[in-house]
């Protein structure tokens, strides 16, 4: 059956309700115009631009800049500080890069992404969807995350799941640019639908990669270092019978994008899900180590540490 011809799992969202239009939400509509003007923008404009803002931005979030800093540190701790420190700086710029990037993924037009995308496995996982069997696809948090999630919903039929915003306006209107290309987007609570989307034969795309308070968490390692990391990878495979596909994203030097979708995992899950989450962990560490640059080092990912452990950021 071709990607075209394959019936939508039958878990499609519900219309999104009004937009909030309380007083204490017109800042955040202000700056959600601001994000609109910026994904019209041309996108050759938008890479100088964006590393522009980049720069900016490494210069304003000192304590930011902070994490990055003791990230690199923990995560490459073989490199000189002058490698790490150059690091650093592509890593922002990457940053303001992404800002546009996910502009215009939720309320631009794409076709400057489509024409230069590379896609590579994915055949591998519209096999697994058209056997009427779901799929679960982790990443990492790079500064990709948004674009290419949009490039491949147009191979492949895809839900998200993903941290609801704070901000009633920001909530609503990003909801609504996700759901104008994924098929279904579940917050992070919303476990029983997207467990029947995935016995459905959906497909389902998170990152796993943060340490949160919410869901049951396990210490494995991330880059040599003990890393609060959530089960979820191994706790909803086990309850759906999904395969499980690493989707490393990244943007190359010329400015076009590659999407590649790595072979499923095999034998899993497993029985112990510390030992799944270490190979999830370990297959989005592979990831940053590939794009460097992309990945999300101001996240303080060694927040929460092992009894005993030194704490990594001040």
């Amino acid at each position: 059956m071709s990607e075209t011809s394959r019936p939508l799992p039958a878990t499609l969202p519900l219309p999104p309700p009004p937009p909030p239009r309380g007083i204490r939400q017109w800042p955040v509509w202000c700056g959600i115009g601001a994000m609109w003007l910026m994904a019209q923008l041309p996108w050759s404009l938008q890479r100088g631009l964006g590393r522009t803002l980049g720069a900016l931005l490494r210069w304003a979030l000192t304590s930011r800049r902070a994490v990055v800093r003791a990230n690199l540190a923990v995560c490459f701790p073989e490199q000189t500080d002058v490698w790490r420190e150059a690091l650093l700086r592509e890593n922002f710029a990457a940053l303001g890069i992404g800002l546009f990037e996910f502009a215009r993924a939720w309320w631009g037009r794409i076709e400057p992404m489509r024409r230069t995308a590379r896609y590579v496995g994915v055949e591998a996982l519209r096999q697994v969807l058209d056997q009427g069997r779901g799929a679960i696809l982790i990443s990492g948090h790079f500064m990709t995350l948004e674009i290419c999630g949009r490039l491949l919903c147009e191979k492949i039929p895809l839900a998200g799941m993903y941290r609801p915003h704070d901000t009633a306006a920001m909530e609503w209107a990003v909801k609504r640019g996700r759901l104008r290309y994924a098929c279904a987007m579940f917050g992070r609570d919303e476990l029983r639908p997207a467990l029947r989307h995935l016995k459905q034969g959906g497909a389902l795309w998170f990152a796993p990669d943060q340490d949160t308070l919410r869901g049951d968490n396990v210490f494995v390692p991330f880059f040599g270092e003990p890393a609060r990391s959530l089960t979820s990878t191994h706790q909803l495979a086990r309850m759906s019978g999904a395969a499980v596909f690493a989707f490393f994203h990244r943007r190359e030097a010329d400015g076009s994008y590659t999407l590649e979708v790595k072979p499923a995992f095999e034998d899993f899950p497993g029985g112990d899900a510390a030992a799944d989450t270490a190979r999830v962990m370990a297959a989005i560490e592979a990831m940053a180590r590939a794009a460097p640059s992309q990945y999300l080092w101001m996240h303080k990912r060694f927040k929460r540490r092992p009894e005993g452990a030194a704490p990594i950021y001040d």
